[in-house]
């Protein structure tokens, strides 16, 4: 595979590594802001709500990943790079809304949660046409625009 095949979903990785990066250093400042030790988890309500987004965010990064590289690499790179930047600019305002109040949290967690869906169906698809082609020997999507009259 070129480097051009995969360029933007590595462009995207990255900026989500870097992401995680900055919500693990809030968590940092967090700690020595509100006087919460390692691996003392509890403190003031501030500290607790910058915590959980941080842990949160990290608990959902490898399936984000996976998602972006399935889609990407099986149906279409600049889909699943288009959705990785808005997954991870949804990421960033639920990090900031969480980190202010839970309620604050909410319409980024489901904008994220469309974001993902749109991968899991982009990959399933992929991976569907993918192992048809390639096992099957069945090109459906040739086979489609046939019916309709595109090829």
């Amino acid at each position: 595979m070129s480097e051009e095949a995969v360029v933007g979903l590595a462009a995207v990785t990255v900026l989500g590594v870097m992401q995680q990066a900055y919500f693990s250093l809030q968590v940092i400042y967090a700690r020595r802001k509100y006087s919460v030790s390692p691996p003392t988890t509890a403190g003031p309500p501030e500290f607790e709500r910058i915590f959980r987004a941080q842990a949160n965010c990290s608990e959902y990064f490898p399936i984000f990943i996976a998602l972006l590289w399935t889609s990407g690499v099986f149906f279409s790179q600049g889909l699943a790079s288009v959705c990785g930047l808005l997954y991870l600019h949804g990421r960033l305002r639920y990090f900031r809304g969480y980190s202010v109040s839970a309620q604050r949290r909410l319409a980024p967690l489901y904008f994220s949660a469309q974001v993902l869906w749109v991968l899991v169906g982009s990959s399933v698809l992929g991976v569907f046409l993918s192992f048809c082609r390639v096992y099957l020997k069945v090109d459906l999507l040739h086979g489609l625009g046939s019916a309709l009259g595109l090829v």
